[in-house]
């Protein structure tokens, strides 16, 4: 696997973990159009690649992502004046491409969402498979109260968090801790600070426990309930249990599980 080269991204691989972590502490990460399109390219280039089971997304710097770059707004403004009608919605929509993909990712994704997770960072808790929080972490939707509104992100928070609380967070801009967010829904548990590290070691330790097919082949399934009709779903599903009950994966399962053993892929 060839990663690509990125200037708001820090890349490490560890095994079958690839650490996705948002550089641009000077801003808390903000989200601008070159981490959109870095991150793109990121997650297109292992989405086919079976030996990355996991990628993490965390900040530098204390902070998740504070939201969208204000100097990529006022770029699309600039271009906006000089006569391009399409500046707000060409960067608006390249976003919302961006988080459809991280959403549809075949890996397990796992945010640490500490300090600021506002806006952008907010729509990138919400298609997270497991989401980690800092007790302490500020989340919020600041759009309405900025004049704009979190357009591509909304969708995101209504699957994650159900209408009538979306509605809330949305038309009030309400801020809240990390605590209220694993309440809410959008992170699976919140942890002291000093911690986090700790459960995110457990978490991807839990992750390789599980066959990495097995994984793809379920997130597909749970992804394909929002979109197809269940008889669909059903049909698809027991054409796939068969394969994975047939396969290298399934057989190795099984036999671990009566030589009470590990797997070979949690070892």
């Amino acid at each position: 696997m060839a990663l690509p080269d990125t200037e708001t991204l820090l890349l490490e691989q560890d095994g079958p973990v690839l650490h996705v972590t948002l550089n641009r502490p000077e801003s808390r990460n903000a989200m601008s159009l070159g981490m959109v399109n870095e991150l793109m390219a990121v997650f297109g280039a292992v989405a086919g690649d079976d030996s990355v089971r996991a990628i993490v997304l965390r900040g530098t710097g204390g902070h998740f992502c504070a939201g969208g770059d204000i100097k990529d707004m006022a770029g699309a403004r600039a271009r906006a004046a000089s006569g391009d009608a399409d500046a707000f919605y060409a960067l608006n929509r390249r976003f919302g491409e961006m988080i459809t993909c991280a959403n549809a990712q075949p890996q397990v994704i796992v945010a640490v969402l500490e300090g600021a997770v506002l806006g952008g960072g907010f729509g990138l808790a919400c298609v997270s498979d497991v989401a980690l929080a800092a007790d302490d972490a500020q989340f919020g939707l600041p759009e309405t109260g900025l004049g704009v509104i979190p357009a591509q992100i909304a969708p995101f928070v209504v699957q994650r968090v159900g209408l009538t609380q979306a509605r809330r967070l949305a038309l009030t801009g309400a801020r809240f801790n990390g605590q209220e967010a694993a309440r809410l829904g959008i992170a699976h548990e919140a942890v002291p600070a000093a911690d986090i590290d700790t459960r995110l070691a457990e978490t991807l330790k839990q992750i390789r426990r599980c066959a990495p097919h097995a994984n793809r082949v379920t997130k597909q399934l749970v992804l394909n309930t929002l979109s197809q009709p269940l008889d669909d779903v059903l049909d698809q599903a027991a054409h796939d249990f068969a394969s994975a009950v047939a396969s290298a994966e399934g057989a190795e399962g099984t036999m671990a599980f009566v030589q009470k053993r590990l797997p070979q892929w949690a070892e």
